[in-house]
């Protein structure tokens, strides 16, 4: 039993280290198979995938770190970054891009709108961060994004596409506070029971693994769902890919510079990792159980938004010394 639950851990880590890899074979695979089986019974499939690719993400999330009131200068400016700005830089790229695709522009409104995930805190460990800031942006843009998500899409997108305010703030509910309550219940059981190494090493693995392979659930029947006109006109997505590397580098661009500016080097780099990593798993949870068949285009934006998100993400590390400088530490060393 230990042997199988090692083998999911080590999959499941396999497949959120290559990520980059593993949402296209997602979308590839998505694609084959809307176009030579009938996908519309996978329609049944996103619900329990959604709670697959939720529910363990807010077991490992550290919800007391909410409470947490240090560092509030720069959770303060990178909520500002998360609200203020990104959500209309996002908006204003789709309407450029597609002004005739509302949905579309919903995916690139959602991929803006959602701030950090779970990888906010391993990229600002990789980069040697300040982690602790890092968890508590995690906890406060996830928890504010998605209060004020239905109030962005319904004042933004509400003349173009039909935005039930009430129906979003019920599937927000569902999706993100549900789950959130029911995990931390978890996870108050799991450490009762376990020593808190033991669930650093054990259990976060196999709650990684588990939301990892609901991720690449959701993208799969995204894909099958829209995979005959897309077939039909393959052209379509590949334009998607410029409009999100733009949003993507605009959002480094600006993040930095606050950074390098305003802060120190570890609080600056969990300020990049908390502004610019978006919570990508719900908006696609949004987009798939909030607005019907028509939310696939949007989930297509935000497939890609994945392969960008991920890729820039390793690059930003390798660069952080030349951006940042080396940390106290390495220049002793040095």
């Amino acid at each position: 039993m230990a042997t199988r639950q090692r083998k999911r851990i080590l999959l499941g880590t396999f497949l959120t280290r290559h990520l980059v890899i593993a949402i296209p074979l997602a979308m590839l695979a998505g694609l084959f198979y809307g176009n030579v089986f009938d996908p519309l019974w996978l329609k049944g499939m996103i619900v329990p995938l959604t709670v697959l690719m939720v529910y363990p993400m807010m077991v490992n999330l550290n919800a007391q770190k909410l409470f947490n009131l240090q560092h509030l200068r720069v959770q303060f400016v990178a909520q500002l970054v998360n609200f203020a700005l990104i959500p209309f830089v996002a908006f204003g790229i789709g309407k450029m891009f597609f002004a005739d695709q509302p949905y579309y522009i919903l995916g690139f409104l959602l991929a803006g709108l959602l701030p950090t995930s779970g990888m906010t805190i391993s990229w600002t460990g990789f980069a040697k961060g300040n982690i602790e800031v890092a968890v508590k942006m995690t906890v406060v843009g996830l928890t504010a994004g998605s209060l004020l998500a239905p109030l962005f899409i319904k004042a933004l997108l509400g003349a173009q596409i039909d935005v039930n305010m009430m129906d979003i703030a019920r599937q927000i509910g569902l999706i993100v506070f549900l789950p959130m309550i029911l995990g931390q219940m978890t996870r108050g059981y799991l450490l009762k029971r376990n020593t808190a190494e033991h669930f650093k090493s054990d259990v976060v693995p196999l709650l990684s693994a588990s939301s990892t392979l609901g991720v690449l659930g959701v993208v799969f029947v995204a894909m099958a769902l829209k995979a005959s006109s897309i077939w039909t006109h393959p052209q379509g997505i590949l334009v998607l890919l410029v409009p999100t590397m733009i949003l993507y580098g605009l959002n480094y661009a600006i993040s930095t510079w606050v950074g390098q500016k305003y802060f120190s080097r570890a609080e600056g780099i969990a300020l990049i990792y908390g502004t610019v990593m978006r919570n990508l798993s719900i908006a696609l949870a949004i987009a798939m159980n909030s607005f019907g068949a028509q939310g696939a285009d949007a989930a297509l934006v935000i497939c890609f938004a994945y392969i960008v998100q991920v890729q820039s993400a390793a690059w930003y590390v390798k660069f952080t010394d030349a951006i940042f400088g080396k940390t106290e530490g390495e220049r002793c060393q040095a």
